[in-house]
């Protein structure tokens, strides 16, 4: 097989990690832009991976159907945060009640795509990569999207994955994001003295055909951008105290590195725990305090500086559960679902649009009503001024929520 520079540096130890290197993969091949400043917008896209139940997060405790479907987990109304006459919030997204009530929060229902997938690994590659079902992408929409931004130079940390390695929606053709959830961290693994003297003892040269030339050339980029990142996280002293989880922390990293003016216009952070199919209720309802505690402690820390109206957060999951519950206390893998968006920006503020109809059900589940690609073409155009119809190769309607 003739080597490329691309499955060059995916068979090198560099990639894999075994040279004392975090599996970010690679940095970018670009000369470092502007320092981000005020104004300049970010989005955060949060994933709740396993399917978390959006029925039982945003519920229509209202509706009797609700509770016929549902007569072992559904929940109480004593149990629930009543919104308006229709909807309540689980218990669990107390939190997110300021959020709400100061118009921070909008909740986008009934959001999915046509022929669902109900496999965890296929319906995350198709969310990540913003594909339909149809087809199959070896790159993620946001690696799309720094693919298009970086064509005549780009940060060396335009995307970073708050994780030990880097998803599918943060890859492109010619860019990656960098995966780190501490980049001080990763700075004193890139600071070992035999990487170093490896790295320095090799000149640089301008031959960039050149498979060994090119891997030295990432290990030095990457190694600046790890320095600079690092560098950011100390610009902003943030008073904010966040939970004590990976989740939290993976957040708080976040919020230095906006807080610190760094380079960057998109981040990514996961946490799992959503797949309930047994015993759902307590099992959810501690997943959803672990994402929304952090999330208050992330949007106070942004607010502190003055850049929430500078900030998306976008939260979804891969897909929804059924609607009705199993013989197990839970709920299996469903389709539609919710996605909360979370900005000092939002221009329709609230619910964004009803829940799918529970009386009309397409073998058990929801009928999707909005195209998550409307989502992200409605992110890549009114938010981040990037051209959605190359990025996502098609035209999906944009929303107005921002």
């Amino acid at each position: 097989m003739a080597y490329t520079r691309r499955n060059f540096l995916g068979h090198s130890l560099l990639a894999s990690g075994s040279l004392l290197v975090p599996k970010f993969l690679k940095a970018f091949e670009s000369p470092l832009a502007l320092p981000n400043k005020l104004n300049e917008k970010v989005l955060v896209v949060v994933q709740l991976s396993g399917g978390n139940d959006g029925l039982n997060t945003i519920v229509p405790y209202r509706n009797d159907e609700y509770y016929k479907l549902r007569p072992g987990i559904g929940l109480k109304k004593e149990k629930l945060i009543a919104i308006n006459d229709a909807f309540a919030f689980n218990i669990a997204l107390a939190p997110l009640q300021k959020l709400y009530d100061d118009g921070l929060l909008t909740i986008i229902n009934g959001v999915g795509y046509p022929n669902p997938d109900l496999s965890h690994f296929r319906s995350m590659d198709i969310w990540q990569s913003g594909s339909g079902n149809e087809n199959f992408y070896n790159t993620g929409w946001l690696g799309r999207y720094l693919d298009a931004s970086c064509t005549t130079g780009c940060s060396s940390h335009m995307g970073v994955e708050a994780d030990g390695y880097l998803s599918l929606a943060m890859k492109g053709n010619k860019v990656n994001g960098i995966a780190t959830p501490d980049p001080e961290k990763l700075l004193r693994s890139l600071r070992d003295p035999y990487l170093a003297d490896v790295v320095n003892a090799h000149p640089a040269t301008s031959d960039a055909d050149n498979n060994v030339e090119y891997l030295y050339k990432v290990m030095r980029e990457t190694y600046s951008s790890a320095e600079y990142l690092a560098e950011k996280t100390k610009t902003y002293s943030s008073k904010q105290l966040y939970p004590d989880t990976a989740f939290s922390k993976k957040l708080n990293t976040v919020a230095n590195l906006i807080n610190g003016s760094a380079d960057t216009k998109v981040y990514y952070v996961s946490t799992s725990g959503f797949d309930t199919h047994v015993n759902q209720v307590m099992t959810q309802e501690k997943a959803l305090s672990l994402v929304t505690n952090g999330l208050a402690a992330f949007v106070d820390d942004i607010k502190a500086s003055g850049r929430l109206k500078e900030e998306v957060v976008m939260v979804f999951s891969e897909f929804g559960r059924r609607v009705s519950q199993n013989a197990s206390g839970g709920t299996d893998h469903g389709t539609a679902n919710n996605v909360w968006v979370i900005s000092g920006a939002l221009k329709k503020k609230g619910f964004y649009n009803s829940l799918p109809e529970l009386n009309a059900l397409n073998e058990g589940n929801f009928k999707y009503s909005i195209d998550f690609r409307s989502v992200y073409a409605t992110l890549l155009n009114n938010w981040l001024s990037a051209d959605d119809r190359v990025i996502l190769q098609n035209q999906f309607s944009y929303l107005d929520f921002v």
